[in-house]
């Protein structure tokens, strides 16, 4: 299904320039939306963001492995001389603990999986809005992204330019 796809819009973009190509002066822009969002001032700035989300998850994280850890030396030492049901409970702790740590970690991880999405697709409005004044500027027929790209010479590339732009915009 995405060979489909990709051949298809593959097609659509070539007729696509063969019938531009007749009719009027064809300039095409190819844009690293990657490289953007690694080299500009806001992508930066959420990558750090992120960052220290991530590492303030995981210092909890750490706390509760460390923990869990602690309660396993322990029924370990003492489970011999503990009574069967003193053992029996403070197994139950130690998976209870294990199963709360194991939905926390899920939970960070959806969390800070969200918290990336909302930030990048706030950036990727911006860079798409700074993509149409560079493109109407510029007098581009054309902006693609170059994830989808096989191959384009370093002349249609405009990256560098549209970073320059979104960093004096935001």
């Amino acid at each position: 299904m995405q060979t489909f796809k990709t051949v298809f819009i593959s097609a659509i973009f070539f007729f696509s320039f063969v019938a531009a190509s007749y009719t009027q002066d064809f300039k095409l822009g190819v844009v690293d939306l990657q490289r953007v969002v690694e080299a500009s001032n806001s992508g930066k700035k959420i990558k750090e963001e992120i960052t220290k989300k991530g590492k303030k998850m995981e210092g909890d994280l750490s706390a509760k492995r460390e923990e869990i850890e602690n309660l396993k030396k322990k029924l370990e030492r003492e489970a011999q001389v503990m009574s069967k049901d003193q053992r029996d409970t403070k197994e139950r702790e130690v998976d209870i603990k294990i199963y709360d740590f194991k939905v926390l970690e899920k939970k960070y991880k959806e969390e800070l999986f969200k918290f990336q999405n909302e930030k990048l697709d706030g950036m990727k409005k911006e860079i798409f809005e700074v993509v149409q004044e560079l493109g109407k500027r510029g007098g581009y027929t054309l902006v693609i992204e170059k994830l989808g790209v096989l191959y384009s010479p370093d002349t249609v590339d405009i990256t560098d330019e549209l970073v320059k732009q979104y960093n004096a915009k935001y």
